[in-house]
């Protein structure tokens, strides 16, 4: 007090004084607010109740308006839009070695150009750059692109709000939310909903595309490596029970610096996607938004960025619709007449004993959308093939189309189809029935959603076979060959065993395809008996001097499929060098060398049971012998794999044509060794592969 007092007494007697104190005050307040600013600003979490004045990177249709809405896409077609937090995160804490936890959440609305036709979606990501610039707008959402979609360098890890049904990446529906990791095939995706309470019994689904202000939360535990998300209307408070909840390991993932924002591209159609107000935190809980504070977003628009027209419009378009209608109603006869017409059919007598295996092409039409390109599966040797569903049963389809102009044997043909379509068979696909219409016969399987193994085998599967589906796949397709060779009241023939005729349903259980098909084709024309039907690399080597088929050179066939399956590679590759690579040769090196099992598909890593895989890769060799007496029946191949007999020793020696250079000059196939492959054949009736079963 008496410093007091004397500081006061001096005070009108030194005025220096005083003002130093009032310096010395001023600086110590601004070295403490600096402090606290500082404080403040290394806080690793942000609130934007509307993006006014945000200093966002933005590219792309990314942009600001007046009143504070983020607008990633603005109704223009094939648009990409990015909105980054313009400074890094630190995601991978380096003291423990494993990611850290953080928090979002924000509100986004998707405006499409029409009712129920959507543009492509929304994401939030966290991405090593904010520069963005080789990625794809359509269904790559401005994130990937066609080369490294699924790509582990890509070191991204997003929540999608998809509006459209991708079946290339296995989306669920057209209107989901994913957790998608360095790619748009997302790890666990839920159809846009959230709870009504904890039990997860009640809920309510939402349209992502309503057009209505949405909240999205989406919280990851470092030490749990769990992620959440959640999703809700503006209005509605956070939901008890997520709607996603994944195990995710980012430590392999994230970066020590990654950036935070949102991506958003348009397709086909146009739309526009909005992000009203975002938080977002590091180590805690995002804070709450403020929903008063959050902008409004802008009157419904149209492709040309004009409102959507008013209801008084309507008093103008109303005498323009009925003039429509009564035109419309004008033409109606003669349309159905047209209708008619196309849809017509030529049903004859003889066919009426077939009735219950032909479809109508109305239904098929319809069924597959007009065989549209959208629904084609694939193209194969002798036609397309569609995706379709029976308007009245429901019932998923694949659809054949055939060229077949000659009316010569068709009676012939259609009766070989009903037979083919008396066999069942769990291993075989189901052949439903056929259509015959002009020069045209549609066949109908079964639809299998898995596709072909094909897939699964070569080039570059997004899912690999590990051994124990490749496995259980190989002795479904040896059974089903057995029923087709021994099992069913004729011997039928297959003719071209090979990965990508075996389809795989919903559990991926194979299915033997196309079984019979290239005969069939075949009936009616005027082919040459020496005609060798199959596929390259899978033909036994007797057929380029007989041109018949038979139980035997299907065993070889499966041999080559045999090897495919467990090596990973085809029949025949050409190497860089311009030299044909034959597997059989290949595979029967490393069984000279003693290490059979270094044969194997690589993918396969070591994972594998020996046991069953050098099994295989023997019985496969065997399969494919030079000679037809040498290969094993397909009951002895099902006993072989089925552990009922075991598989006889082999050695160089049995192969002794295995030198593809002497491999035409060595091959000798005697009466007896033939004989005894086309006895049971020749058993077959309408089946037969026999030259007098052919037309010349």
């Amino acid at each position: 007090m008496d410093w007091v007092k004397g500081g006061r007494g001096r005070r009108s007697e030194d005025p220096v004084f005083f003002k130093l104190l009032a310096s010395f005050l001023i600086i110590t307040t601004r070295i403490a607010s600096a402090a606290v600013s500082s404080v403040s600003s290394s806080e690793p979490s942000f609130v934007f109740n509307g993006f006014e004045g945000a200093d966002l990177r933005l590219n792309g249709g990314g942009t600001v308006e007046s009143n504070g809405l983020l607008r990633l896409t603005n109704f223009t077609k094939n648009e990409v839009g990015h909105a980054f937090y313009p400074f890094p995160f630190v995601f991978f804490n380096s003291s423990s070695g494993g990611p850290l936890s953080f928090s979002t959440s924000f509100v986004f609305a998707i405006f499409p150009q029409y009712e129920d036709i959507s543009s492509h979606g929304i994401a939030f990501a966290i991405t090593p750059s904010t520069n963005l610039t080789a990625v794809l707008p359509s269904q790559h959402l401005g994130l990937f692109n066609f080369t490294n979609n699924g790509d582990p360098s890509n070191h991204i890890v997003a929540v999608e709000l998809d509006t459209i049904q991708n079946r290339e990446f296995d989306d669920i529906n057209d209107n989901h939310v994913g957790i998608d990791v360095n790619g748009l095939t997302s790890i666990s995706s839920a159809p846009a909903s959230f709870f009504l309470d904890s039990s997860g019994l009640q809920y309510e689904n939402l349209s992502l595309i309503s057009g209505e202000p949405m909240r999205v939360w989406a919280d990851y535990d470092g030490k749990s490596m769990v992620l959440n998300v959640t999703l809700a209307p503006l209005m509605n408070p956070k939901p008890e029970r997520p709607l996603l909840s994944s195990k995710l390991n980012l430590s392999s993932i994230v970066l020590d610096n990654m950036y935070v924002g949102f991506a958003a591209s348009t397709g086909a159609a146009a739309g526009s996607h909005y992000i009203l107000g975002w938080s977002f935190s590091m180590n805690g809980e995002a804070d709450e938004l403020d929903l008063s504070k959050l902008p409004s977003l802008p009157p419904r628009e149209t492709e040309d960025n004009t409102t959507v027209k008013k209801p008084e419009i309507w008093i103008i378009l109303l005498p323009i619709i009925i003039f429509l209608f009564l035109l419309i109603a004008s033409f109606g006869i003669v349309h159905l007449v047209k209708t008619k017409k196309k849809f017509s059919e030529v049903v004859e007598d003889w066919e009426t004993e077939y009735g219950p295996h032909r479809f109508s092409y109305r239904d098929l039409y319809r069924a597959t959308n007009g065989f549209s390109d959208e629904k084609v599966l694939g193209n194969g040797g002798f036609g397309g093939v569609y995706k379709g569903q029976l308007p009245k049963s429901k019932l998923e389809i694949a659809v054949k189309r055939i060229s077949h102009d000659s009316r010569q044997g068709m009676k012939e043909f259609v009766a070989e189809i009903a037979s083919i379509g008396r066999l069942r068979h769990r291993n075989l696909v189901q052949l439903l029935g056929y259509c015959r219409r002009r020069g045209e016969l549609l066949l109908v399987y079964d639809y299998m959603p898995n596709s072909s193994l094909e897939k699964y085998i070569f080039d570059r599967p997004q899912q690999s076979l590990n051994w124990s589906q490749r496995f259980k796949i190989i002795r479904g397709i040896a059974a089903g060959l057995l029923y087709l060779h021994e099992e069913w009241e004729q011997v039928v023939i297959h003719r071209d065993i090979k990965a990508s005729n075996v389809l795989l349903d919903a559990e991926f259980n194979g299915k033997l395809g196309d079984f019979g098909l290239a005969r069939l084709h075949d009936r009616g024309s005027n082919l040459q008996t020496t005609r060798v039907v199959g596929t390259l690399g899978y033909l036994a080597p007797e057929l380029s001097r007989t041109g018949k088929s038979t139980t035997c050179s299907d065993v070889f066939g499966f041999g080559a499929f045999l090897l495919e399956v467990a090596c990973g590679k085809r029949p025949i590759e050409l190497k860089t060098s311009g030299i044909d690579m034959v597997l059989v040769d290949w595979v029967m090196e490393f069984l000279k060398k003693g290490e059979i099992l270094e044969a194997r598909d690589r993918k396969l890593g070591s994972d594998f049971a020996a046991e069953e895989l050098g099994l295989v890769l023997r019985l496969g060799l065997m399969c494919s012998h030079p000679s037809p007496a040498a290969r094993p029946t397909m009951r002895q191949v099902v006993q072989y794999l089925e552990g009922e007999a075991t598989l006889p020793d082999i050695s160089e020696d049995d192969f002794y044509v295995f030198d593809s250079s002497s491999r035409r000059n060595k091959i000798l196939v005697d009466e007896t060794s033939w004989n005894s492959c086309t006895a049971a054949t020749n058993l077959s009736s309408s089946f037969s592969d026999s030259p007098s079963s052919r037309r010349n």
